[in-house]
């Protein structure tokens, strides 16, 4: 099954009110050390979204007009925008709008492609009715996607299994190839093996998981481990 935005998303947002004065804006951003923040109406619906780009635009917007003041005559019927974003004195007047969102049962993969073909760097996540219950960075989402085989590999060894089985020396051996992990060994209980098959499948980058472990059965001989084994699983 593939990786989804809700699983991956922050869901303590700081985010921004249309009447906020772009000092203030500024402020939050420093304080959290962030490129950008939604901005959301009384009933916490996205209208908007502040990146650093549209904080640097009213210089730019303001150097152009001087020079084009001291160059030549302005022209007229010449779009407001620009005057209107290099006088900008709250959210309201500089966000961009309307915000690019998505929802949390959204393929992450498709939330990538939609922040690569907008070129933002964080996306609102937001609920039926448009309400923020989230947001989803670049970072977020090619994390998914970054993971080398050997970091996956040792992240499901020394922490998943170490942690389902209750001791590091769990003698499961793991391979990863191009984000397909394959578990092979014995369990001691027949209980551990759907914690081990789950908490693996949940591994950032684990794109599959090929079950070749055995686990004791009801007649006493150690035999191979039947059934599914997970969304988007296979089986030896």
């Amino acid at each position: 099954m593939a990786r989804i935005v809700g699983e991956v998303m922050t869901r303590d947002v700081v985010e921004g009110h249309p009447e906020m004065s772009v000092k203030d804006v500024v402020r939050l951003l420093d304080r959290h050390r962030i490129s950008g923040l939604p901005v959301v109406d009384d009933d916490g619906k996205v209208v908007g979204v502040i990146s650093r780009t549209d904080l640097i635009r009213p210089r730019a917007a303001r150097s152009a007009d001087a020079r084009g003041r001291r160059f030549r005559m302005p022209s007229p019927g010449r779009p407001a925008r620009r005057t209107a974003v290099a006088h900008a004195a709250t959210a309201e007047e500089l966000m961009s709008t309307p915000a690019i969102t998505v929802h949390p049962e959204q393929r992450i993969a498709d939330a990538a492609r939609v922040m690569e073909r907008h070129g933002v760097e964080r996306l609102p996540v937001v609920d039926e009715v448009d309400r923020l219950i989230g947001i989803a960075t670049r970072r977020d989402l090619l994390r998914v996607f970054l993971r080398t085989d050997d970091e996956i590999r040792r992240e499901v060894r020394d922490e998943v299994l170490a942690h389902a089985l209750g001791r590091p020396d769990h003698g499961v051996a793991v391979s990863v190839r191009d984000g397909m992990t394959t578990l092979e060994g014995a369990l001691e209980r027949s209980g551990d093996l759907p914690l081990v098959i789950r908490g693996t499948y949940r591994v950032d980058g684990v794109v599959g998981v090929v079950n070749r472990l055995t686990v004791p059965i009801a007649s006493g001989p150690v035999g191979p481990a039947k059934g599914p084994t997970g969304p988007g699983a296979e089986r030896s």
